[in-house]
C-alpha cells in the first residue's frame, strides 16, 4: 500500500509540533472505507481494506513516508482562554496531493495519547467516531465546506467514559488543520518569528493571491474572514448547529471542522442549543455569526504585528475587516436564502421576506428543513397551510400571498423554480434521533442502520420513495434533547 506523502507541515519549526507515532490497538479491523474520497485522493481503496491497511488505518504500523505529529495550539474555550491544548488524541500522519491538485491532511483520530492530552487517554468510542464520519459525509453531499471521513476502523479495546466503549480511530481528511488557535498558540507566546513562518505558511497553503498583497497578513484576515462569512451562512441554511465553536474548532482553510456534539435543528428557533457543555448557550443555532465575528477577532490580535509596525494603524486596519465581517455574512446568507425560496433576481424586501418566513416557523415551531423543502415542491396552498396551527395559519396565509407575488414579479416558470429550489433545500439531513439510532446500533455491533442512513444523505436532494422516515422529524418520545463531545 503505497501514499505519496509531501509533508509540509512537518518542514516547519519543531515548535509547531510533537513528533510521535500512533500508539498501536489490539485488533484493528476496518468498519467503513469512503472508497470515493480515496479515488479523490489517489489512495487504492482496496489496498485500505486489507490488514495491511487496517493497520495502518488504526495507527499500529506507520506507511512509507508519513511523518507523524501532533500539532500545537492554543484556544479560547466557551470564552476563557487556554495557552496550551493542541492535538490530545489525533496524529497527522502527513499530507497527500489530491488527483484536483489541492494538498489535503491525512490525521487519524483517537490515535493515542500525546504530549498535549492533557490527562486523556487518547482514545475514541465507536459512536463520536461513527457521528463525525456521518454528519462529514453529509455536509460534503450538501456542498457544505468541512473535513471528511475516509475510514473507521474498530481497534478492538474499549475506552471507558461514563461506561466502556468499544473503541474507534477516524481518519480525517482537511485542506489543513490549521486553526484560529494555533496562531494564538504563538501570539501568546510572542513568538513572532513562528507567527511570521505559520503566516506564510497558510498564504502559500490556502490562499496565494495574498502574497502579492501591500499587507499580506492583512489580506489573509480579509480572506479568512470571507471563507467564515460563507461558511457560517451555509450552515445556517440547513439548521446545522456545531455546538462548540471555540477558537480552535475554527479552521483557517474554512471548513467546518470538529464535529463533537454537533446538531441539526429539527423545529426552528434561533436559540436552540444541543451541547452538554454549552450551558449558557454561547454556541446556539442563533449565535454562531456573532461568535464567528469573535473568533476572527482573536485571529486578528494575533496578526497585527504583521499587519503594520505601527500598533494603532494595524488596529484600525484590522478593524475595517472586522467591521465588514457583518456585511460579508448578510451578503451571503440572503443570497442562500434567495435560492431557499425560489428567487432568482435580487430585490429589496428579499431579506425582510425570509425573515417573515424564519418567524413564522418560529411561531408555529415548524421544522426547519421540511418547511423549506415543503415550499420547494408546493402545488397546492392548501395543503401546505395545513402544516400550520389555527394561531398561525393567518400568519401562514399572509407569507405565502407575499411569496406568491414576489415570485410573479419575476415571471419564472413554476417547473423552473421548482427544479432550482430543490437542488438547495434537501430533504434529507441527519437529524439527530436518526444519528443516535445508527450510533446505538452500531455501537452493540450492528452497522445496518448507519450503512443505510449513510446511503439515504449520499444524496440529500433527491426525494425517493420508501424513505418518508427519513425526512420527518422525530416523533414523540425520540427527540434528542443534548448531545455530546464523546472526550
Amino acid at each position: 500500500m503505497q501514499l505519496a506523502f509531501d509533508n509540509s507541515y512537518a518542514r516547519l519549526p519543531e515548535r509547531f509540533y510533537a513528533r510521535l507515532a500512533p500508539t498501536p490497538v489490539a485488533a484493528p479491523r476496518i468498519l467503513k472505507i469512503n472508497h470515493a474520497l480515496a479515488e479523490a485522493l489517489g489512495i487504492d481503496g482496496a489496498a485500505l481494506e486489507t490488514a495491511e491497511g487496517a493497520e495502518i488505518l488504526a495507527g499500529v504500523r506507520v506507511p512509507e513516508g508519513a511523518e507523524p505529529l501532533a500539532m500545537a495550539y492554543a484556544g479560547h474555550q466557551f470564552g476563557g482562554f487556554s495557552p496550551q491544548l493542541g492535538d490530545g488524541r489525533a496524529i497527522l500522519l502527513g499530507e497527500v496531493i489530491g488527483r484536483d491538485g489541492i494538498r489535503y491532511d491525512i490525521q487519524l483520530k483517537g490515535s493515542g495519547p500525546t504530549p498535549f492530552s492533557r490527562m486523556g487517554d487518547g482514545r475514541a468510542a465507536i459512536g463520536p467516531v461513527l457521528r463525525e464520519y456521518i454528519v462529514s459525509e453529509a455536509m460534503a453531499a450538501m456542498g457544505i465546506p468541512t473535513t471528511r471521513a475516509l475510514a473507521a476502523v474498530a481497534t478492538g479495546e474499549a475506552v471507558r467514559r461514563e461506561t466502556l466503549l468499544p473503541g474507534a480511530v477516524l481518519t480525517r481528511v482537511a485542506q489543513s488543520h490549521i486553526r484560529v488557535g494555533t496562531f494564538q498558540f504563538f501570539a501568546a507566546r510572542r513568538d513572532g518569528e513562528a507567527l511570521h513562518l505559520l503566516t506564510d505558511h497558510v498564504i502559500s497553503r490556502h490562499y496565494p493571491q495574498a502574497a502579492g498583497a501591500e499587507r499580506p497578513a492583512l489580506a489573509l484576515l480579509e480572506a479568512v474572514s470571507a471563507r467564515q462569512a460563507s461558511l457560517i451562512a451555509q450552515w445556517m441554511s440547513v439548521g446545522f448547529i456545531h455546538g462548540v465553536m471555540n477558537t480552535d474548532n475554527m479552521s483557517i482553510a474554512g471548513e467546518t471542522i470538529d464535529y463533537g456534539p454537533c446538531a441539526f435543528m429539527d423545529r426552528y428557533h434561533p436559540g436552540t442549543v444541543f451541547s452538554s457543555i454549552d450551558h449558557g448557550g454561547r454556541y446556539a443555532y442563533g449565535n454562531q455569526p456573532r461568535v464567528a465575528q469573535w473568533n476572527l477577532v482573536r485571529l486578528a490580535e494575533c496578526l497585527l504585528p504583521l499587519i503594520d509596525a505601527d500598533p494603532d494603524r494595524a488596529v484600525a486596519l484590522a478593524q475595517e475587516v472586522i467591521d465588514h465581517f457583518s456585511a460579508l455574512y448578510r451578503d451571503a446568507w440572503l443570497e442562500i436564502m434567495r435560492a431557499k425560496l425560489g428567487l432568482a433576481e435580487a430585490q429589496d424586501g428579499d431579506e425582510a421576506l425570509a425573515v417573515r418566513f424564519l418567524k413564522l416557523m418560529e411561531d408555529e415551531g415548524a421544522d426547519f428543513t421540511a418547511s423549506f423543502r415543503a415550499l420547494a415542491t408546493l402545488e397546492d396552498d392548501d395543503a401546505f397551510l395545513q402544516r400550520f396551527s389555527d394561531s398561525t395559519r393567518a400568519q401562514a396565509q399572509e407569507f405565502l400571498a407575499a411569496w406568491r407575488a414576489r415570485l410573479a414579479g419575476e415571471g419564472r416558470p413554476e417547473a423552473e423554480r421548482q427544479a432550482a429550489m430543490r437542488r438547495v433545500n434537501p430533504v434529507y439531513i441527519p437529524r439527530n434521533h436518526l444519528v443516535e439510532e445508527a450510533l446505538e446500533a452500531a455501537t452493540a455491533g450492528d452497522l445496518g442502520p448507519f450503512e443505510t442512513l449513510l446511503g439515504v444523505l449520499a444524496a440529500p436532494f433527491d426525494e425517493r420513495s420508501g424513505l418518508q422516515r427519513f425526512a420527518e422529524g422525530p416523533k414523540p418520545g425520540e427527540e434528542v434533547l443534548q448531545t455530546f463531545c464523546g472526550t
